[in-house]
């Protein structure tokens, strides 16, 4: 059987490793000429690693990433600081597999290298789709009017902005969040010794919240930080922001906050959109993954890992109906519909949990903080996200 993954993303890259793994013949169509180190920091909870660990990039990892110690959260404006319990050493206990920060660009980087060292021309870059036709039991792919490729099976893993998606169903309508974000890595060794711990830390207050943690075993430090606001709403990764707009944004804040926000090289925004889940992905034997078919706001980090669960349910279905794909593709959906929609929904609420008015002054702060990340709470929201085992799970 013949796989075409549209979009070289880590979705994409997990679903043709775990593919070629199973003896599918794959490839990845990608639009971009070179594939380079987009991005900024990713969180890889357990069930994420589970399947770079089932891939056999335990080690591959290990190299580029870091492992927190732990989690605090901090108030926005006097720094009091309350510690979690759901990264380092607990993360492992509870859950067989570790908590890790990395930067985009590394996981990038040990999936391409993995994927080609099983098959060395896997990738095709600068191809652009622009339509799809189902034959029944085959799919033509073309870009600038012309036919470039045929499948078995279509995957489109081509992000928010789908080519695959809108060939299927057209083009799809977002509604700004209110909120935006801003981006950036920072060099660690620019940072003053105590901005440079190895743990995940999660500022929040009224209306915005800031998390920092570190990358690359501790070179590199991740900056995000979100604030509700009107007024720009351009949805990309790559839109350049200034120093001086990003610290009238957090104006007020600790100055550990200011002190990150002024260390930044190139700080990057973008607008935060809300789209309704999707009722259906497949339609006969083109599918969608990740961010083309259940994009959702940051707030729980589990963006990246439910793509690499997607691309790796995906793989067993396919292996498991490979003398039907179509029910294959039916199979994956029925699989992953349910969990990618709770944790759309789960990261909306949590933007409300991390801005709450309530934060803006300390005596509210620390009774909703212990309320709010109480262990019994963090269990509530995280447990079932992070138990899944994406090796086992039925499909």
């Amino acid at each position: 059987m013949k796989v075409v993954v549209v979009g070289a993303g880590i979705g994409g890259l997990v679903a043709a490793l775990a593919l070629l793994k199973k003896g599918f013949d794959v490839q990845v169509i990608e639009q971009a000429k070179v594939l380079v180190g987009l991005g900024a920091g990713l969180q890889i909870s357990p069930n994420g690693n589970r399947i770079l660990a089932a891939l056999g990039l335990t080690n591959a990892m290990a190299r580029v990433a870091s492992e927190p110690q732990g989690k605090k959260v901090r108030l926005w404006n006097s720094g009091q600081a309350w510690n979690l319990f759901d990264l380092g050493a607990s993360a492992r206990e509870h859950y067989g597999f570790p908590y890790l920060t990395v930067h985009r660009g590394d996981l990038h980087q040990v999936l391409i290298q993995a994927v080609t060292a099983l098959k060395a021309n896997a990738i095709t870059t600068g191809v652009r789709i622009d339509g799809l036709e189902n034959r029944g039991d085959e799919v033509a792919i073309m870009s600038e009017g012309r036919e470039i490729a045929i499948a078995d099976v279509v995957v489109g893993s081509d992000g928010v902005h789908s080519q695959v998606r809108k060939c299927l169903v057209g083009d799809d309508r977002p509604s700004f969040s209110g909120i935006i974000a801003w981006r950036g890595v920072i060099e660690a060794k620019t940072l003053p010794e105590h901005l440079r711990q190895p743990y995940g830390f999660n500022w929040v207050g009224p209306g915005a919240h800031v998390i920092n943690y570190p990358l690359r075993c501790g070179e590199l430090v991740n900056f995000v930080g979100v604030v509700e606001q009107q007024g720009w709403e351009v949805e990309s990764w790559t839109e350049k922001g200034s120093i001086d707009a990003c610290l009238q944004d957090f104006a007020g804040w600790h100055d550990d906050v200011q002190t990150l926000i002024r260390s930044l090289d190139t700080p990057f925004r973008w607008a935060l959109m809300v789209r309704e889940p999707m009722p259906r992905w497949s339609y006969g034997r083109v599918t969608l993954l990740g961010d083309a078919c259940h994009p959702t706001l940051p707030f729980l980090a589990q963006g990246a890992v439910m793509a690499m669960e997607d691309g790796f349910i995906l793989a067993r279905c396919l292996e498991a109906s490979s003398g039907d794909p179509t029910n294959a593709l039916v199979r994956y959906e029925r699989a992953r519909m349910e969990r990618t929609t709770r944790i759309v929904q789960g990261s909306a609420a949590n933007a409300a949990r991390f801005h709450n008015p309530q934060l803006a002054h300390s005596e509210g702060a620390a009774k909703y903080v212990d309320q709010e990340w109480s262990e019994a709470r963090v269990k509530e929201r995280y447990d079932w996200l992070f138990s899944y085992n994406a090796e086992t799970v039925p499909v």
